[in-house]
């Protein structure tokens, strides 16, 4: 088949819609369940693509959580440790996760609150770990280069039989030009087929020159991540997966801030004052969410105020002060960061390095270089110039 009818593009009045193949094949993708829409398939075909990459360059089984063609996470398929089950509420499911599983619950956990209502890419056959994980969030559909048979069983059950299910064609080649219409004004450009690999990783300009293969392998996932988020954007990540990622942005900064407040609300949710809120029972997991977000926010007055925190907790919780916070945030180290673009000023490193920045890989080219590697020396951060910018729009 070689074209799809979908009920309508990005919104209900742009009629009609349809995904096709110019020359006449067929699609390399096949809807296995549900009805997929517009910015579905543009969430599971970049998807797809992020996941493929990590695969390929760590080996490793991963995943990915789009919304709005930009991913929420993204990770490969490592353990997950006891403290980590918790705060991504697996820890009622078996220990020993498949890689697959992990790797979505890395790529889910990260930034819940974007995640709600995701599309999920997965570079492997989806098995059953992974497929009873999915069906118990929150999300429109699901991508990968196939399902085992009790797997497909377990998602098209989910939303009432009406999950999107795809099967990528993991043999599927691009052609080399891709095009696109805005405002009936066709673009046309090579594919970004950069393949993100070692020998970008050569050129360290800071004093630390060290990189130990965990940071390298960070560093890959970062800028493979940032490869198919909306520029402007900014990666950090840590122990195989982003844990906080600022996309869309039109200052460097604000991506820099944005990803950081990101990773810093993955980390404070992991401090034992966040794991023991005292949640009542009936709370569901997403409502939980909300309420964590809150607390160690600005606003957490509002889940703590009198006729607030008895509808979600068991008692009042304690205030968690901005001093307790940072004492928590301090401890988190050996993060890496990664942007699309160069930093046009220190600000960013500075701002990188409060939320435990160890690593940073950024094209180098500004006329202020020279004062981001003085900045990243400051802090012993080690620093690589990739020369490639990862624009994506």
């Amino acid at each position: 088949m070689n074209e799809l009818q979908l009920k309508y593009g990005c919104n209900p009045n742009q009629k009609p819609s349809r995904i096709f193949m110019e020359d006449g094949s067929d699609l390399p993708v096949t809807v296995l369940n549900g009805r997929p829409g517009y910015i579905n398939f543009l969430d599971a075909l970049n998807g797809w693509q992020l996941v493929s990459e990590l695969k390929r360059e760590t080996g490793l089984p991963a995943a990915t959580s789009f919304k709005h063609v930009s991913p929420a996470g993204a990770a490969v398929g490592l353990p997950l440790t006891k403290t980590l089950r918790r705060i991504y509420w697996v820890d009622d499911m078996k220990e020993d996760l498949s890689p697959l599983a992990c790797a979505y619950a890395r790529a889910r956990g990260a930034d819940r609150m974007s995640s709600f209502g995701d599309f999920i890419s997965l570079s492997d056959e989806c098995d059953e770990d992974t497929a009873l994980l999915i069906k118990r969030e929150v999300s429109d559909g699901v991508i990968a280069p196939g399902y085992t048979q009790k797997a497909l069983e377990i998602l098209q059950s989910k939303k009432n039989g009406n999950y999107v299910v795809l099967q990528m064609d993991p043999s599927y080649q691009p052609a080399a030009l891709e095009r696109k219409q805005v405002y009936g004004v066709t673009f046309e450009q090579g594919r970004q087929n950069l393949v993100i690999d070692d020998a970008f990783l050569q050129n360290a300009v800071t004093k630390n020159k060290e990189f130990s293969p965990e940071a390298i392998r960070d560093i890959k996932i970062s800028l493979i991540t940032l490869k198919y988020t909306q520029s402007n954007s900014v990666c950090f990540v840590r122990d195989g997966q982003a844990i906080g990622i600022g996309a869309g942005q039109q200052s460097r900064v604000h991506c820099t801030r944005l990803a950081g407040s990101k990773a810093d609300k993955w980390y404070l949710r992991q401090c034992p004052k966040v794991l023991d809120l005292p949640f009542r029972d009936d709370i569901r997991r997403a409502d939980r969410d909300n309420a964590i977000d809150i607390y160690i926010g600005e606003w957490y007055e509002d889940v703590l105020a009198d006729g607030a925190w008895q509808k979600i907790f068991t008692r009042r919780p304690e205030v968690f002060t901005a001093q307790e916070k940072r004492e928590w945030l301090d401890t988190m180290t050996d993060v890496t960061l990664g942007s699309d673009a160069f930093f046009p000023f220190s600000d960013n490193i500075e701002r990188a390095h409060k939320s435990g920045v160890k690593y940073v890989a950024e094209p180098g080219g500004s006329v202020r270089d020279d004062a981001v590697i003085e900045c990243c020396d400051k802090y012993g951060m080690a620093m690589v110039f990739t020369g490639i910018r990862l624009f994506h729009h």
